[in-house]
């Protein structure tokens, strides 16, 4: 063999490695993984009802600790101030003056009955599908109609689904039994036992449970825990409590014993994922749907609840149903390992309605063209992040004009418009937090400005009929 042979041959055989170990290298690697979203939802909890925003009664030592493991949010807003439009505005990032659940029921023809989300609405679980997600609720939905399952979150893009029906009736004109949880919309699901659990969210735990050990373990997930407590919930009120000791009347003890629980639950989640090494790949988000409830017991009158008995609103102004502070601003943690800094709090105002933009760039896809929301993934890695103009929230409870409510804030100013009293307030956050001093006789302008916000971002809807805004007696 000639020496020009030798070389042709060797160099031949350093490309046949090279691409032999090239391919070895594609073989091998992996696309990295999308990150798993578990998003945790509370009902009903106050601003003030964590330890780590305030609480010094009820115990809630995960979630605190969480907190210090991730980031807290002080100026996080949830849709609005009651269950439906609030979770109408989370799964499809418009805000109330946009989406088309404005109130826990809206007007018909005939009744005063449940407004089902739109079709045309895309919502998160639909989003993610597209980005290769598998997805499971497990709770309270509260954004369908009873008699028409299309409706339920099976029906609205959940892999699989296990929630609750509050009232009305089935699609063979039977009442709901409310303690009855629809797996995948069966009709033969499985009844809550409460005397068999410490809770109803035990219940639903170990669903959830369930499906992380069952579901696709090379799909991300996106896994939204819609829990129960502390809303009042009336068929759990029983002597299962954890402040026997502390002299409360009943329903007090056995709130505060609810809450208290659920950390419990959450952290049983929380280890799962851990052991099974998901956690490491994991976002968890923790809030709520709206302030704190009070009131009376629906059956049993004599149990009442204030929620100014544990500082629930932690001196905000209002509670539930208010589109004060305390009605809306909600605690919010999130926990993402090596990705999210530990310990710290954000100022930065955000809503509901960023939830889905957010959720899109963590998957690498774009969010729907319809939200109104702003992606805070930047804030949660320490990058620029862009600010809302304004925000804005509006309630329609009832089927008068005095349950007709808006709100919208814009840099430290917060305006809140009553319907029946026809009168814009005007508080300066920056200064008043809690909402004492109505400013508006001192700012014209300003209140102007923040009226021509109110009546824009209301957009006239079927089903409520002061949608749009009230602004003339």
């Amino acid at each position: 063999m000639t020496l020009k042979s030798i070389v042709y041959c060797f160099i031949a055989l350093c490309f046949f490695a090279s691409c032999k170990n090239e391919t070895k290298k594609l073989d091998t690697e992996k696309p990295e993984k999308k990150p798993n979203i578990l998003f945790l939802l509370a009902d009903d909890m106050g601003y003030g009802e964590l330890g780590v925003y305030g609480q010094e009664v009820m115990k809630t030592p995960f979630l605190d600790s969480l907190a210090s493991k991730g980031m807290r949010f002080t100026d996080f807003y949830a849709g609005t101030a009651v269950c439906s439009p609030s979770r109408a505005v989370l799964m499809t990032g418009m805000h109330t003056g946009h989406v088309s659940i404005r109130g826990n029921k809206g007007q018909y023809e005939d009744r005063y009955d449940r407004v089902p989300l739109k079709k045309s609405e895309i919502i998160i679980p639909e989003m993610l599908k597209a980005a290769g997600y598998q997805s499971a609720m497990i709770g309270k939905w509260h954004l369908g109609l009873p008699s028409d399952t299309s409706t339920w979150a099976k029906g609205r893009g959940f892999d699989y689904a296990v929630q609750e029906q509050w009232g009305g009736k089935d699609n063979k004109g039977n009442e709901i039994d409310e303690r009855i949880h629809w797996v995948n919309n069966n009709q033969d699901s499985i009844l809550y036992e409460y005397d068999k659990y410490k809770c109803l969210d035990e219940f639903r735990t170990n669903f959830a449970l369930e499906y992380l050990e069952n579901k696709d373990k090379e799909k991300p997930f996106f896994l939204y825990m819609s829990y129960r407590t502390p809303h009042a919930n009336e068929y759990e009120v029983r002597q299962n409590d954890l402040y026997q000791d502390k002299g409360f009347p009943e329903y007090d003890r056995l709130y505060a014993s609810r809450v208290t629980m659920l950390d419990e639950q959450i952290e049983r989640l929380f280890n799962a994922l851990e052991k099974s090494g998901e956690l490491d790949n994991t976002i968890v988000i923790f809030t709520s749907d709206n302030g704190p409830w009070s009131g009376s017991h629906r059956f049993k009158k004599h149990l009442k609840h204030s929620h100014e008995f544990f500082k629930s609103s932690a001196g905000l102004k209002g509670y539930k149903r208010d589109l004060y502070e305390g009605g809306i601003r909600e605690p919010m943690i999130v926990y993402w390992k090596e990705k999210v800094q530990a310990g710290q709090v954000s100022n930065h105002p955000s809503g509901f309605f960023d939830v889905m933009p957010t959720l899109a760039e963590i998957a690498g896809i774009d969010a729907p063209k319809q939200t109104d929301g702003i992606s805070f993934l930047p804030e949660l890695l320490n990058k620029e992040q862009k600010k809302h103009d304004h925000m804005y929230w509006e309630i329609q409870e009832g089927q008068s004009v005095k349950g007709f409510k808006q709100a919208a804030r814009k840099g430290k100013w917060k305006a809140v418009r009553n319907a029946d009293s026809y009168k814009t307030e005007l508080y300066d956050l920056e200064n008043d937090l809690y909402e004492t001093t109505d400013l508006a006789s001192q700012y014209p302008k300003v209140v102007e400005e923040m009226n021509t916000i109110l009546k824009t971002e209301s957009v006239k809807i079927e089903h409520y009929p002061y949608s749009g805004g009230v602004f003339k007696k």
